[in-house]
């Protein structure tokens, strides 16, 4: 497998909740350390749902990417191994939480994720940024700082009407901080055989075409059960249904039409 000549900082966005957004991102990240690439996740959501299902206590850590975004303190100084071989995290915590209304006096309070990733950046294949699912200043600050994103899609409800907000405010992101910014890929993810997930991803493929990932990821009571136990799919159940469908999406990204070439 060819890794890409990095970096790819991929932004995990959409705007709403329970779409297993973090749960994409942990396993996709796993999934990128499986085949070899140095892969780092951001956990950006001041849940920490990243960094507990990748088993880090962030309760006694010296630094987590709230010090990144509030007191600049370099991203390197916030970044923890995991027990994945690849797989790196830098962690956050409920401080995150106070961190959207303390930036909004900072001097380049949209970027000051890209200017915390720019130092580092060459050292990894892959930046994986578990936004919140919000539009406030944090989610802002992974879309200026990230080369693409990938919105993962519920297959259980018609999602367009959310989509649509969310490609108009990448439009505002391109306009006004990040112009190389792309249109989002998508994963269809808690997909079950129903009449209404087919339709979600027939409508979700007629309109966005190639940007819809073929891999779907599955409804999988393992997937659930995972972040309990502080592992990803891949370490948790490696043989699961939803372990070989995130291997098959991260292999579709690795060999996709966004690879990066410089």
């Amino acid at each position: 497998m060819d890794i890409p000549r990095g970096p790819r900082i991929i932004a995990v966005s959409n705007n709403k909740g329970g779409v297993a957004k973090t749960t994409s991102t942990v396993n996709l990240g796993a999934c990128f350390a499986e085949l070899g690439c140095r892969t780092l996740i951001i956990d950006l959501d001041p849940q920490g749902n990243a960094s507990s299902s990748l088993g880090v206590d962030t309760r006694d850590l010296e630094h987590t990417v709230y010090d990144v975004l509030i007191q600049e303190t370099p991203l390197e100084d916030a970044i923890e191994p995991t027990a994945v071989k690849n797989l790196f995290l830098a962690p956050s915590n409920i401080n995150l939480a106070g961190a959207e209304i303390e930036l909004v006096a900072s001097f380049g309070r949209e970027s000051r994720l890209r200017a915390a990733v720019d130092p580092i950046a060459d050292q990894w294949d892959f930046i994986l940024i578990d936004c919140p699912p919000s539009v406030g200043l944090l989610t802002v600050n992974a879309l200026t700082a990230a080369s693409e994103v990938l919105t993962p899609v519920q297959t259980e409800y018609i999602p367009l009407e959310g989509i649509d907000i969310l490609l108009k405010n990448l439009h505002l992101i391109r306009k006004n901080l990040n112009p190389s910014l792309p249109d989002p890929t998508f994963l269809c993810v808690m997909y079950q055989r129903t009449n209404l997930a087919d339709q979600v991803v027939e409508e979700m493929r007629a309109k966005f075409g190639k940007r819809v990932l073929q891999t779907v990821i599955p409804r999988n009571v393992r997937l659930s059960e995972a972040p309990s136990f502080g592992q990803p799919i891949t370490t948790f159940d490696s043989s699961s249904t939803g372990a070989q469908a995130y291997r098959k999406a991260a292999k579709e990204i690795l060999n996709g039409t966004q690879k990066r070439t410089g």
